[in-house]
Order: structure tokens, then C-alpha cells, then sequence
């Protein structure tokens, strides 16, 4: 399952974003390191179902919407120098190397200092907050690229190792990949074994880039002074006005039927008597949400899986006709996977001894025999045929 890191300073609305994403009860406070131990929890990205296309009923999606889960990481707050172990120290930056990408929630109404306490909205730039989480990242790589640093250049320059494979290996605990350290060399245009500490950093900047992709969540937008808005949207990366305070309300009102709403909704449909509190509520809600086509948080979710990480949606099936599975279950899995994922690789996921004993593959909607180089492609319908038993 993809596994998405939240990250973010104390009180900017990760705990928040994450318990509307998930609903899973996690303590929400106004005040500094209320999440202490990471919290994991599943959330899900919102795609159309091929059923649609086929004219086929699946029963596993909801007015057409397909659910697939995710894995969300709720980690705590940093804190400026929390690489050198301030706050609550490295063991966040720790929790954010199984996550293939981030989701770093901001604070877009500037109400929290940089530790994360509370002060009048406006009266910090959230831009700050964007570089303080590059610059704490950087600074954890350094780290631990300097600690051991004079030992890999020794290695490389007595041993004649490759430096790129060897820095690699090294690093493969971080989820680094060959082509990241290859593309973050060449980026310094130095020799690694003539890199100094500047020429280290720079290294552990260019490595962040590639490894720690990241959406930024622009938090509280429903507060958020507009030009704060304006300038997170110029930032070189996806930025989403989030209010995960409102997705919160949303997804609890349709929980209790007060509501119809779907995640990723652009409105919702209200089912029953309100006060005039509520209606004020929710009436707010909506007319944040006609200015934003949503809440935000639906869609930082899938900017992350799409837009971010290229991965597409396909369904394997064993009858290729009835798109069925052996017990008769219509399009029962749906598989998140990389663009240019092949057939074989396919047959992997869904079992080692199939990928092993792969013959060929079928594509379900087109009825004809594909091979294991095959590409798949968004809303593929595949059937494996495998010599396995």
C-alpha cells in the first residue's frame, strides 16, 4: 500500500487533516506536540470506476466513485532545529522515510509562529513555514551524510567504487535510488571526493528534491488572508487551499446522516431539520467550497497518487468476460501502480508464483492476448494466464 507522510510544525491542522482524511480518533489541540507517537491510519484516493465504461454493475464503488486505499503517516510537529534534536527531535524526520512522498500541511492564515503557537491570524508569513521543513529535511540528510562521509570517500577512492552505486547502497535505507544520487551529482558538478561541507549540503538538497516529493496542504484557508493564498500558489510545487476543519464537519455530519457528501464532493445535500447554528455552519462551509471546488482535502490526497507519484488504477480479473474473479465477484480489486508498470509486473504483485510462471496476459476490454512487456494503462482490466498452480 503507498504510504503518504504528513508533515508540518505544531498546530497548522495535520492532526486535523489527518483525522477528516481517516476518522480515525487522534487528540486534536490548540497547542504544541499534541501528536506524540506517529499515527497511521488509511485514507483513500477517489477515482471513477471502470464499471461505468464496461455498463457493468461492480457494487464496489459509490455513485460511481471507486475508494482505494492509502496509507497516511501522521507524524509530529517539527520545530525549527529539530535536526539537531530540538523539540521532539529526529525521530520525526525518522517517520518520514517509509512515506514515498509528504503531505506538508501549512498554516495559509499565518495564525502560528514558527513553534506553532497561536497568535492573530496574519501575522505570519506561511512561506516561512515551507522553507523551515526543505531546510530541517536538508539539514537531517546532511547529517547523516557527514557522519559517515570520510568513510564512503576512502571507500570509493582505495577501493575504486562506483560512487554513484556506492552512495546508493548507503543511503538505500532512506529509500534512495541509483538515479537519484546519479541526478543529485550531477546537479553539484563536483567530484564527490572532493566535496566540502557546502558542496555536502548542497548534495543533501539535491537529494531531498528527488526523494521527498511533496503537495503542499495551504491549511485554514477558510481564514487565510488572500495574499497568503496568492503566494504559496507561486511556490514550485502542487499547492492545494485546504480547510481540513471543514472536511472534518463534513464527513462527521455524513457519518450521522445529517448530510449526503462523498469525499471530494464539490457540495453536499443536507437530509435533515437543522438549527440555525448548523445551517450557518454549513452554509459557510459551501460557499468555501463554491470558491475552491471543495474542501481541499480530497484533493491533495489524489494530487499526491496522480499528479505527484504517476500512479494509475487498474483491475485484474480471472474471467476475462464477466470481469470477474473465481468466486464470481465483479471487478473485486482495484491496484494502484506506476505508470510503465508491465503485465509481468502485474502478475508479481498479485503473486510471486504467477509473476514467476507468467505466460501472457489479457486485456478484459479489448479481448485480446497482450505480452509481459505490455504497459498498462489507466482503467486497464487484465486477466493473467499463469502456469502456476
Amino acid at each position: 500500500m503507498i504510504e503518504i507522510g504528513i508533515a508540518g510544525k505544531p498546530n497548522s491542522g495535520k492532526s486535523t487533516f489527518f483525522k477528516s482524511a481517516t476518522l480515525i480518533d487522534v487528540a486534536i489541540a490548540n497547542y504544541p506536540f499534541t501528536t506524540i507517537e506517529p499515527n497511521v491510519g488509511i485514507a483513500h484516493v477517489r477515482v471513477r470506476c471502470v464499471c461505468e465504461e464496461l455498463g457493468i454493475k461492480c457494487g464496489k464503488c459509490i455513485d460511481g466513485w471507486r475508494f482505494i486505499p492509502v496509507k497516511l503517516i501522521d507524524v509530529a510537529g517539527l520545530v525549527p532545529e529539530a535536526h539537531k534534536g530540538r523539540g521532539l527531535g529526529n525521530e520525526f524526520l525518522d517517520n518520514l522515510r517509509q512515506s514515498e512522498a509528504i503531505i506538508h500541511v501549512v498554516d495559509s492564515s499565518g495564525s502560528t509562529d514558527e513553534e506553532g503557537n497561536e497568535i492573530g491570524v496574519g501575522q505570519h508569513d506561511p512561506l516561512k513555514d515551507v522553507e523551515f521543513l526543505y531546510k530541517e529535511l536538508d539539514m537531517w540528510l546532511f547529517g547523516i551524510l557527514k557522519k559517515n562521509w570520510n568513510k564512503i570517500v576512502r571507500r570509493i577512492s582505495i577501493e575504486k567504487r562506483d560512487p554513484v552505486k556506492y552512495i546508493s547502497e548507503q543511503l538505500a535505507g532512506l529509500g534512495f535510488k541509483e538515479w537519484h544520487v546519479k541526478e543529485a551529482i550531477k546537479d553539484v558538478k563536483k567530484d564527490v571526493l572532493n566535496f566540502e561541507d557546502e558542496d555536502l549540503l548542497n548534495f543533501a538538497r539535491e537529494l531531498r528534491k528527488r526523494r521527498m516529493k511533496m503537495v503542499i496542504s495551504a491549511n485554514k484557508a477558510d481564514k487565510a488572508p488572500e495574499k497568503f493564498i496568492e503566494s504559496l500558489m507561486k511556490l514550485n510545487e502542487i499547492v492545494i487551499p485546504t480547510s481540513a476543519i471543514y472536511e472534518l464537519v463534513l464527513r462527521t455530519a455524513a457519518k450521522n446522516g445529517y448530510i449526503r457528501y462523498l469525499p471530494g464532493d464539490e457540495d453536499f445535500e443536507i437530509l435533515k431539520e437543522l438549527n440555525e447554528k448548523q445551517k450557518r455552519v454549513l452554509e459557510k462551509i459551501r460557499a468555501f467550497m463554491k470558491k475552491y471546488g471543495g474542501t481541499g482535502v480530497q484533493k491533495v490526497i489524489n494530487s499526491v497518487v496522480f499528479d505527484l507519484l504517476n500512479y494509475i488504477v487498474v483491475y485484474p480479473v480471472e474471467d476475462e468476460n464477466r470481469f470477474t474473479d473465481t468466486k464470481g465477484n465483479v471487478l473485486p480489486d482495484a491496484f494502484l501502480v506506476k505508470k510503465g508498470t508491465t503485465a509481468r509486473d502485474l502478475a508479481y504483485m498479485i503473486h510471486t508464483d504467477i509473476g514467476e510462471n507468467f505466460i501472457y496476459a489479457i486485456d478484459a476490454k479489448k479481448k485480446v492476448r497482450i505480452g509481459e512487456d505490455y504497459e498498462l494503462k489507466h482503467n486497464d482490466v487484465i486477466k493473467i494466464v499463469s502456469a502456476a498452480k
